[in-house]
C-alpha cells in the first residue's frame, strides 16, 4: 500500500491496484499549487466529513475520473442528487470492496457543506488490504471510542490530524496511538493556515521521547505501508 499526502488532510491511496482518494482538497490549498489535480487517479474517493476543506475538489475528479464516492448517507445523497455516483455507509458499518475491506469508525467533529446543507456524522475509516491496515481518523477529536479499534483491527499506520483548534492536536495524538495500539503515525491538517501552524521538530520530538513515529510528509511526498 502507497499513501501519498496531498497536503491538509488529502491522501491518495494506492492498494489492491486500485487508486483511492481521501478528502481531496488541492486546487484551494496555496501550499499544495505543484499538484495538478488533473493527472490525478482515482477510482474511489472517501470524505470523511462536508466541509470545504474535504470536499472542495471532489466534483471536479469525479466528474473527470468517474470515480465512486464513499462516505455518510447525507454526502452521498448530496452528490448522488448532482448526478454523480457513490455507495452510503455509516459508523459501524463495513463492507468488502474490490481494493480491500472498509471499516467505519465514529469521529468528534461538525459536518457541513459550504451551502449550508447537514452533511450528516463525520467519520473515520479503517481500510484493510492483502496484509496492511491504516486508520484514517479524519477531522475528530481525542475519542475514548479509538479504543475499540485494536479490539478488531492491528493497525500498520494511524493517519490522525495534528494541528490542533479544530482537531486533536499532538499531544493528544499521542495518546490517540496508544488507543489504536499504533506507534507509527502519518499526521495530517496541520500548516495550512496560521490556526493550525506546528513545530514540525518539536512535534516529532515529542513522539519519539514515546518510542513513537511522527511522520509529516512534504506535500507530494509518500511512504509505504
Amino acid at each position: 500500500m502507497e499513501i501519498t499526502y496531498y497536503g491538509h488532510a488529502s491522501l491518495g491511496i494506492v492498494i489492491n491496484g486500485f487508486h483511492l482518494l481521501v478528502d481531496p482538497f488541492i486546487s484551494g490549498n496555496p501550499k499544495a499549487s505543484q499538484i495538478d489535480i488533473n493527472t490525478l487517479k482515482a477510482d474511489y474517493i472517501l470524505l470523511t466529513h462536508a466541509h470545504f476543506d474535504h470536499i472542495q475538489d471532489v466534483e471536479a475528479l469525479a466528474k473527470r475520473t468517474n470515480a465512486a464516492l464513499i462516505a455518510n448517507h447525507e454526502i452521498v445523497t448530496y452528490y448522488e442528487q448532482k448526478g454523480f455516483s457513490g455507495h452510503p455507509m455509516n459508523p459501524g458499518g463495513s463492507r468488502e470492496f474490490e481494493f480491500g475491506t472498509l471499516k467505519v469508525v465514529p469521529a468528534i467533529h461538525s459536518s457541513s457543506f459550504p451551502d449550508g446543507t447537514y452533511g450528516g456524522n463525520p467519520v473515520g475509516f479503517v481500510l484493510k488490504g492483502a496484509s496492511k491496515t491504516v486508520y484514517i481518523s479524519g477531522d475528530t477529536a481525542l475519542t475514548m471510542d479509538m479504543k475499540l479499534i485494536p479490539m478488531f483491527h492491528q493497525i500498520d499506520l494511524a493517519v490522525f490530524p495534528v494541528g490542533g483548534n479544530f482537531t486533536m492536536d499532538v499531544s493528544e495524538a499521542i495518546i490517540a496511538s496508544d488507543f489504536v495500539a499504533c506507534n507509527r503515525v502519518l499526521g495530517t491538517h496541520f500548516d495550512t493556515a496560521a490556526l493550525i501552524e506546528i513545530d514540525h521538530e518539536a512535534a516529532q520530538n515529542k513522539f519519539r521521547e514515546k518510542g513513537k513515529e511522527l511522520i509529516l510528509l512534504d506535500i507530494g511526498g509518500s511512504l509505504q505501508v
